[in-house]
């Protein structure tokens, strides 16, 4: 066993495409991964912020904000994954109004 730490994410992969991370809080922003470290900070270019529900702070709209070039800290990512190879779908468990 060596005494380095490895992440069990490996963003290396990741590097110059597009990500989306959400951060604690509820942010939510999309971009370029353009580079990280160890403590996960990540730096995203061509960043985009989603806007959140004004009733609801913890739900996402679909309005954004141009953010530019950004870093995330580490200790706020809670969730990295890739923009390519995703599709939102409709929620299966939300009941319909005549129900």
């Amino acid at each position: 066993m060596s005494g380095r730490k490895e992440t069990v994410l490996d963003l290396a992969k990741f590097v110059d495409k597009g990500v989306q991370v959400k951060l604690t809080g509820g942010r939510q922003v999309t971009g370029t991964l353009k580079g990280y470290d160890q403590l996960l900070n990540l730096v995203l270019d061509e960043a985009r912020e989603f806007l959140r529900d004004p009733e609801d702070p913890m739900k996402t709209t679909d309005q954004t904000r141009q953010l530019g070039l950004i870093v995330c800290r580490g200790t706020a990512v809670m969730l990295v994954s890739p923009t390519d190879g995703t599709d939102e779908i409709a929620n299966p468990f939300v009941q319909p109004d005549g129900a």
